[in-house]
C-alpha cells in the first residue's frame, strides 16, 4: 500500500479490497464524472472538500486535501473550501478542519 493509499478511509480501503468488481465500476463512474466536469482540477478538488465537510464525511478529507494540494490549492484555499458551507450547513463543517490541516501539513 502506497503512502497515498494510507490516506483513504478504512471503509473505502475495505470496499476496494473486499469488492473489487464494485470498486472498479464505482471508479469508472468517478472517472467519467471527472471527465465530464467543466471545472478545472483545483476548483473541483476544493468543491469536493466543501461537500465532504458539509456531509460530515471527515474520513475522506485527508485523501482529498492531498489531491487539492497537488492540484495547486493553497492551505488557506483548503481551509476556505471547508468553511464555505458554514451558512448552509452550519458549524458542523468545522469538524473537518483538524483532518484537513493535519493532512496539508504532512503532505
Amino acid at each position: 500500500m502506497g503512502d497515498r493509499d494510507k490516506l483513504m478511509s478504512s471503509g473505502f480501503q475495505a470496499f476496494l479490497k473486499e469488492s473489487p468488481k464494485h470498486a472498479e465500476a464505482w471508479m469508472g463512474a468517478v472517472r467519467g464524472l471527472n471527465n465530464a466536469s467543466a471545472l478545472d482540477r483545483k476548483t473541483e478538488t476544493l468543491a469536493y472538500l466543501a461537500v465532504l465537510a458539509a456531509l460530515r464525511l471527515e474520513s475522506g478529507v485527508p485523501f482529498h486535501v492531498v489531491q487539492a494540494k497537488e492540484a495547486g490549492a493553497s492551505r488557506s484555499e483548503v481551509i476556505s473550501a471547508i468553511l464555505v458551507g458554514l451558512p448552509a450547513a452550519g458549524n458542523a463543517v468545522t469538524q473537518a478542519l483538524p483532518a484537513a490541516i493535519q493532512a496539508w501539513d504532512q503532505a
